[in-house]
């Protein structure tokens, strides 16, 4: 791709990968491309406001919580595109029947499950391991709390682990890491070219599966530290059920304290205590994205170049219209019409 970007400060810029695409979101808009079989790339492009009113976003340890809500909001979005896309390639009798399923009803579901799965059987399994090697263990006791840290890293990354072990999902991954390079090169000011992203791992300190571990970590902290104050001097199932009820709540201000340390740790990303902070994280990535090939790579680059190049062109202020879709023959009739 040609060595003349648009303007965007570079780590205003994050992304996503979807079905078989990349969304990536500056910030004033937002892009997702999309690779059909018969090697179409489909383009949804949008102005993009936020939701959030900006001096909210300015403001620490409650921002993290907002943005992810709304990061959230953004992804689902991009992942309903890539899979209504994705659904026109399946033969006839594959394909969901019109208005099968919910949305909204499946986000929910979605949020559901991650409250179990993160905050409830975590804590169910300490209590449980607790009377296996012993008389249990109280809410006040830390050992409680580590275990319950151990068991909600084992449930991530048994879950990623076995994502990865799909074969659909595996390409997920794949454009996960096409997604990182191609925002690598942005970031480095080299030339939005498949060729430039060889140069950088699939690895980036930005990355949401970075910050879910953040998120981890953090609520083991905060957990030992609130629940014995709100739940002193009790034991037994109630007493579990009372602290998970109370740490649904507490994942609000966790998140935003996450927010902060993983952008204070993506901003000195090259310093040796940052570097140990992000390792869990990145060890995780090794999971969450996989080596791209070149067509991957060159969805990603579409992504961002239509991101880049609408930042360039809108007003200040973006009204919020009816997203526009436009779709290419190839990568090369892409290249071609944008000059590059």
């Amino acid at each position: 791709m040609s060595s003349q970007q648009p303007v965007c400060a570079p780590k205003q810029v994050g992304g996503q990968a979807v079905i078989e695409g990349v969304m990536m979101r500056s910030p004033r808009c937002l892009t997702v491309a999309v690779r059909r079989k018969n090697n179409e790339i489909v383009v949804r492009e949008q102005p993009w406001k936020p939701m959030v009113p900006p001096a909210l976003l300015k403001v620490p340890f409650v921002r993290g919580a907002l943005v992810l809500f709304e990061s959230m909001q953004n992804g689902y979005a991009a992942l309903q595109f890539s899979a209504s896309q994705y659904e026109q390639d399946l033969p006839e009798d594959e394909r969901p029947a019109e208005g099968e399923g919910s949305g909204g009803a499946a986000s929910r579901l979605g949020m559901v499950l991650s409250i179990g799965l993160l905050v409830a059987l975590p804590k169910l399994l300490a209590w449980g391991a607790g009377h296996l090697i012993g008389p249990g263990l109280s809410i006040a006791d830390p050992r409680f709390h580590l275990l319950a840290g151990f068991f909600k890293l084992s449930i991530v990354v048994g879950m990623m682990l076995l994502m990865r072990m799909n074969s659909e999902m595996y390409r997920v991954f794949q454009y996960h890491g096409a997604e990182h390079k191609a925002i690598a090169v942005h970031e480095s000011g080299l030339p939005l070219s498949v060729e430039s992203s060889k140069q950088f791992t699939t690895r980036h300190a930005r990355c949401g599966t970075t910050f879910l571990m953040v998120v981890v970590l953090v609520s083991v902290a905060v957990f030992a530290l609130v629940l014995p104050l709100l739940l002193p001097n009790s034991s037994g199932i109630l007493t579990i059920l009372a602290s998970i009820a109370i740490s649904i709540p507490l994942m609000f201000p966790i998140a935003g304290v996450a927010y902060e340390l993983q952008r204070l740790g993506a901003r000195f990303a090259d310093h040796p205590l940052a570097q140990i902070f992000l390792a869990p994280g990145f060890l995780v990535q090794r999971i969450t994205t996989a080596e791209p090939t070149d067509d991957q790579v060159e969805i990603a680059l579409v992504a961002l170049r239509q991101a880049l190049a609408n930042e360039a062109a809108v007003p200040v202020a973006v009204p919020i219209t009816e997203p526009s879709v436009r779709t290419f023959p190839s990568f090369a009739a892409f290249a071609t019409e944008h000059g590059l």
